[in-house]
Order: C-alpha cells, then sequence, then structure tokens
C-alpha cells in the first residue's frame, strides 16, 4: 500500500478547469501536480475543504480491501460528466492505483 500514490489536484482543479470548455489550456501532468503521501492524506482526512476522489477502475475498486472512508467513487474516463459537481474552492485528492 505504500508504493500506491495519491495525486494532490490544485485547489479544487480551479487553474484546470474553465466554464466554457470545461479544461484549461494546460492539463496537469505528472511533474507539475502534487503528490501527497498516505500520512499527508491520514491528516487531512477530516478536513472539510478537502475531498477525496477514488478513480480507481470499476475493477480495481470491487477488488481492493483498501477502501478510503469518506471517498467518492468517479469514473477516471468521463471528467467532464462529474468534475463540475464539486466546488472550486474546495481541494481534490485523486486516488487511483
Amino acid at each position: 500500500m505504500r508504493n500506491k500514490v495519491i495525486f494532490l489536484a490544485f485547489m479544487a482543479l480551479a487553474v484546470c478547469f474553465t466554464e466554457t470548455s470545461g479544461f484549461a489550456a494546460t492539463e496537469p501532468t505528472l511533474e507539475t501536480v502534487q503528490k501527497m503521501s498516505i500520512d499527508g492524506l491520514k491528516a487531512q482526512l477530516e478536513n472539510s475543504d478537502v475531498i477525496v476522489i477514488d478513480v480507481r477502475t470499476a475493477h480495481d475498486w470491487e477488488g481492493s480491501k483498501t477502501k478510503i472512508k469518506g471517498a467518492v467513487r468517479e469514473d477516471a474516463h468521463n471528467i467532464a460528466s462529474w468534475i463540475n459537481k464539486y466546488p472550486k474552492e474546495k481541494t481534490l485528492v485523486f486516488y487511483c492505483k
């Protein structure tokens, strides 16, 4: 479990998404997205400004014994259908395999 990486997107992805197209001109990359350790995430789980989004595939999610309490599961392949339902002032933490 320690080798799993949790990506911390910029504050509510406000810099990544615009109201007109849904995506900013510059999309985040592995180099520009902040990474968070498991311990770092544990420290943030009680923070009401943090939303944890589990973007693992259905297969990986269903087969996993590890689930983050309070995390919301979303389809990583269909971001445009759900990203706007999260407040832009919140910090979104994406959990993946």
